[in-house]
């Protein structure tokens, strides 16, 4: 009697390659259909490297400036086209300097593949030449980790790590290969993608009773309020999303990591969360019914403090990540699920609704904020330049279509105060962290993740200086990235609070800065610096119409702060429009 052969069975039979450990990792980096890698060689990797040689016109190398660039531009990368990032280093020096950004796509959930180079495997532990400990180091600030010491194991490791992590809650993984694997022969059936790993669910069971606890409250609410992260752009879940809250009516801010999952205008935005946020989203938290949180974790920059944090609500959280469910923010009705599955459950089971003078509450909160922000900062009348009209420009030239990349510092939070956005996966930034130097390796990234979209990077005159090395890989590959340095000569956002809680002690935030435009020049980049207000509009255009990349240095106000802002140690309902109000 004739009998069906498993699954096993014909992976069994297929037919085995004699391959080495490096040309296995070269074929299952095919298999899982990535193209570019971003990485530096040295020692520990060089095997790795000499079998790149031979696949330079099936995987596009960007040999960058420093490993840190590498995972940044391997974040960006991944952040604007939802595809998991690749990243190669070497060992001792190569892979620890990557345990910053692997830190930074830990927090801000970014699906990147790390492979390191390390010591034969006789040597672990020896303290050989460039060994260092990197799976213990690594292990905080990845959501897995292995080293690998025989070849054979290449092929299932490297599809665990890719499932691992682009599953569920993404996040970066780190693989450690030893020399030896890397030059090992052996008999290498077909890559086989990872689809289950046992006692790992990337999913939690979605529970109906739930979905139905959570309808009840919103169809009962009198103030109902939505807050949303990066888990709906994560969840590729925005069309699911929008019409959730078109059917119920409900009004929708987001957090910085949650930017451009919908249009900026769309009638129910009612803009940013946190500690410079928009005014009313932050305010009436603390005046809602029912507050919805979907695929965000209550980060402490957007809460305040936790004592006063919509205490008067009742509160759904939709999640992937069990774990976050109740962290912070207790949770009434947890909705546990993949939001672009639960998402349309929930919305089946609303009620049509409108919330006009709820909505109008909201509304007359930001007319209160242009006034007394807005104006001045998108037109000021003073001859000073501001941060805020020069995204004004950006964005009257972009359309809303630009990807942009910020840094970490003042010039971010203005950034993500008022670009404008239509479509997703726009807003590149370190959010959790807080990373200064992301922005020019992320654009970097950004641009080979999406090469066909206007990508601008918003740094400052500090967060600049720490990557600018990343203008040789600019040099080098050519990618078409915009680069819009605001320099206020000052670490702005440090000064700021140094004004504002320290009594204008300024400590070590008097940053000076080489000519940009010279130091780009350097690079074969084209530059222009600009300080007068009849000379931005112009200098803006030129960045964004011209062909390849450019940098833009733009001369603000040394001393200008950022508002509306929650001073710490405050609730969100204590939000401060000026620094008059603190």
């Amino acid at each position: 009697m004739e009998t069906l052969a498993k699954p096993q069975d014909a992976a069994i039979q297929a037919p085995v390659i004699e391959m080495s450990g490096s040309q296995a990792v070269l074929e299952a980096l095919i298999a899982e259909k990535v193209d570019t890698i971003f990485g530096y060689p040295g020692g520990a990797i060089m095997p790795i490297y000499d079998a790149l040689y031979d696949y330079h016109d099936r995987l596009k190398h960007i040999l960058v400036r420093h490993e840190q660039g590498a995972i940044h531009a391997a974040q960006g990368y991944a952040r604007v086209s939802g595809r998991t990032g690749v990243v190669f280093a070497t060992s001792g020096p190569g892979a620890t300097n990557l345990v910053t950004g692997l830190a930074d796509a830990m927090i801000d959930s970014t699906p990147v593949v790390c492979i390191t180079g390390q010591v034969f495997a006789h040597l672990l532990g020896t303290d050989a030449f460039q060994e260092t400990d990197v799976i213990n180091i690594t292990t905080p600030v990845t959501k897995w980790n292995y080293q690998v010491t025989e070849a054979h194991e290449i092929p299932h490791v490297l599809a665990k790590a890719f499932y691992i992590a682009n599953s569920g809650r993404p996040g970066p993984v780190l693989v450690d290969i030893t020399k030896n694997a890397q030059l090992q022969l052996f008999s290498a059936a077909p890559y086989q993608q990872c689809t289950h790993i046992r006692s790992y669910r990337p999913k939690p069971i979605i529970r109906k009773e739930y979905l139905e606890e959570a309808a009840a409250l919103i169809n009962n609410a009198k103030k109902p309020f939505v807050i949303f992260g990066q888990g709906v752009i994560l969840g590729q879940a925005e069309k699911e999303f929008i019409r959730f809250i078109e059917k119920g009516g409900l009004p929708a801010a987001w957090t910085i990591m949650g930017m451009s999952a919908i249009p900026t205008e769309h009638p129910l935005a009612m803009g940013m969360l946190g500690m410079h946020g928009n005014y009313g989203p932050n305010v009436l938290t603390n005046e809602c019914d029912v507050l919805i949180a979907v695929g965000m974790r209550f980060d402490d920059r957007v809460t305040g403090r936790l004592d006063k944090y919509a205490k008067q609500a009742k509160v759904i959280h939709l999640d992937i990540d069990p774990a976050e469910i109740d962290k912070n923010v207790k949770a009434d009705v947890p909705v546990w699920g993949d939001c672009k599955e639960t998402l349309p459950l929930l919305t089946q089971l609303l009620e049509q609704k409108v919330y006009p003078q709820w909505i109008q509450l909201f509304r007359d909160y930001e007319q209160k904020e242009k006034e007394k922000v807005m104006q001045d900062e998108l037109y000021p009348e003073s001859p000073v330049l501001t941060m805020g009209e020069v995204i004004r420009t950006l964005n009257e030239l972009t359309n809303g279509e630009a990807v942009i990349v910020t840094d970490v510092g003042q010039h971010q939070m203005v950034a993500c105060r008022y670009a404008t956005f239509k479509q997703s996966k726009s807003n590149i930034t370190s959010g959790g962290l807080g990373t200064m130097g992301f922005a020019l390796p992320a654009a970097i990234g950004a641009h080979f993740g999406a090469p066909e979209r206007t990508v601008v990077a918003v740094i400052g005159d500090g967060g600049f200086q720490m990557t600018l090395q990343e203008l040789g890989t600019i040099m080098q590959f050519q990618p078409d990235v915009k680069l819009l340095i605001l320099n206020n000569n000052f670490l702005g956002m440090v000064r700021q609070w140094q004004q504002l809680f320290h009594e204008k002690r300024y400590s070590f935030v008097d940053i000076q800065s080489p000519d940009f435009v010279q130091v780009a020049k350097g690079f074969g980049i084209p530059g222009r610096s600009v300080s007068k207000r009849e000379e931005l509009k112009q200098a803006v255009s030129e960045l964004i119409s011209s062909k390849g990349c450019r940098l833009l240095e733009v001369m603000v106000g040394k001393e200008n702060n950022v508002f509306p802002m929650v001073p710490q140690g405050r609730g969100v309902a204590e939000i401060v429009l000026c620094k008059e109000d603190i």
